[in-house]
Order: structure tokens, then C-alpha cells, then sequence
């Protein structure tokens, strides 16, 4: 079994139970051998470079994936998923449910997601749009930017989590 880990602060109480979790030594070394960014690990899914991660959620729309009720998901604001304001359109290469996201809420400039977008918005919120805070004021909903998501082993992974 081999997961994919993002080395998100968002996805760090994951990594916390997996470290808990009394499983064997080489299944916690595993989350350690594949580290990216989402749109990294959904390469390593797709080519089967690892059995299992949380991936884009645009992604794991996949019919060859099977998933589950995990990931990571944001409501109202999440101050990690940006779009630069005043900026040439840019898509971030970490992300590709963000950058869609920005696409059909029509936004224009810079895509910048995780730890260095929430490091960004701290220091100059009004440079910024949150893509989450915007999705929720035109749907009313939840946004899920990333879903387990595995190609085999899936009874073990949903024991697991």
C-alpha cells in the first residue's frame, strides 16, 4: 500500500491519525515516500505511482478511481484558495480543481493555493479573492477541492480512514 501525501497544513490532522493509527511500520513509511502537491499526486494516481492519495477533486471524477466520503473541503472562506486581484491569468500547477474553480466563477488574475496562498492572504487580504468565500455566495454551498481517492486496496483504505 503506498498513499500519496500532500504536505498541506489543512491535511495535517490526517497525518496525525495515520501516524496513531497501529498499522504496520512500512504502511507509515509509504506516506512518506510520495509527497506534491495535489496536481502532482494525481499524476502519481493516474499512472498508478501509488495506490491511493487525496487528489484533485476535479480529478477523482475518474470512473477508474474509487473514493471516499474524505478530503478536503471548505466552507464560506478557506483564505487558501486565491485569486490574485489586478493580476495576468495565471493557473497555479498544484491545483486543478482551483483553477477550474476560478474559471467558472469567472475570475481573472493569478491562482494561488495552499500554505503559500494563506501566507499571502495574511499579509494583504485585500489583494485577494477567496474562491471558496465567492463559490458560497453564489451557491450557498460547500466547496470540496480534494477527494480520497484509490486504485486498488480500497476495502484496507476504507478501514483505514
Amino acid at each position: 500500500m503506498i498513499f500519496g501525501k500532500i504536505d498541506y497544513l489543512n491535511l495535517l490532522p490526517l497525518h496525525i491519525y495515520l501516524k496513531k493509527m497501529p498499522l504496520p511500520t512500512y504502511v507509515k513509511k509509504t506516506t512518506e515516500y510520495k509527497k506534491g502537491v495535489p496536481a502532482k499526486l494525481n499524476k502519481h494516481l493516474y499512472y498508478r505511482r501509488v495506490d491511493a492519495a487525496i487528489i484533485s477533486s476535479i480529478e477523482s471524477r475518474l470512473k477508474k478511481y474509487k473514493t471516499l466520503n474524505i478530503g478536503i473541503c471548505a466552507n464560506k472562506k478557506v483564505k487558501s484558495v486565491l485569486v490574485k486581484k489586478n493580476t495576468q491569468n495565471k493557473d497555479d500547477t498544484s491545483s486543478a480543481t482551483s483553477n477550474a474553480l476560478a474559471k467558472v466563477l469567472r475570475q481573472n488574475g493569478e491562482v494561488i493555493i495552499g500554505d503559500r496562498a494563506l501566507k499571502l492572504y495574511l499579509q494583504n487580504p485585500n489583494d485577494y479573492i477567496d474562491l471558496c468565500k465567492l463559490w458560497h455566495e453564489k451557491t450557498n454551498l460547500p466547496f470540496v477541492f480534494a477527494r480520497f481517492s484509490c486504485m486498488k486496496n480500497f476495502s484496507s483504505y476504507k478501514k483505514i480512514m
